[in-house]
């Protein structure tokens, strides 16, 4: 008997009937009303897993957006370069200024940055041009006083149906997490970054 059922599964299967076409969906078919996703937590792939549904969505015909709070134009990161090679389909503006801001020890002009990315995502939101919008590290900016809480929460309250929105960065503060429609968090269970090994360039920028 078991060697029967070995042999019956390799018989070469029937290839599925095509799907019938239906024609152009819009958006609004694909998406819906638009939700609020956060992921946060102190584990690694925040970021990754913005860029992943920034990637889905790419691939079923959505414009997606993504605002860095905390790069600024001078650091080099993978996905600033992948998102060059899926332009216009997706972009990334870096609105951290000159390199990496480190949100415990901000430069004087940080929380204006911050503020001002904030008003240009709210107008890209409205826009109606984006599918997709993902502010990334916007909950560490809030957390460290980079942003008020209140104008995130605006952005979220303002925003018209059909455009979905990614919050990530650790310290999601409770006001955003009660707005949200999906919130996952990131837990680290083990993590080479404490073995030494720093920051590898393909694998983490």
């Amino acid at each position: 008997m078991g060697a029967w059922v070995c042999r019956a599964m390799f018989l070469p299967l029937s290839p599925s009937p095509p799907l019938p076409f239906t024609g152009p969906m819009s958006m609004s078919d694909l998406i819906g009303k638009g939700y609020v996703h956060i992921y946060t937590g102190n584990g690694k792939g925040k970021t990754t897993a913005a860029l992943g549904l920034a990637f889905r969505a790419v691939g079923n015909g959505m414009k997606v957006l993504m605002f860095q709070f905390l790069k600024g134009e001078d650091e080099y990161t993978g996905e600033r370069e992948a998102a060059n090679r899926l332009a216009p389909d997706l972009e990334i503006r870096a609105r951290g200024g000159e390199g990496f801001v480190d949100p415990t020890d901000p430069p004087p002009m940080a929380g204006s940055m911050a503020c001002e990315a904030l008003d240009e995502a709210r107008h890209e939101i409205q826009s109606g041009r984006w599918d997709l919008v993902i502010l990334d590290e916007i909950n560490m900016a809030v957390h460290f006083g980079l942003v008020p809480i209140q104008r995130v929460q605006g952005l979220l309250d303002s925003r018209p149906a059909g455009v979905e929105v990614v919050l990530t960065g650790r310290q999601a503060p409770r006001g955003l997490i009660d707005r949200a429609d999906l919130v996952t968090e990131m837990r680290e269970v083990k993590h080479y970054y404490h073995s030494g090994v720093p920051a590898r360039r393909g694998i983490e920028k």
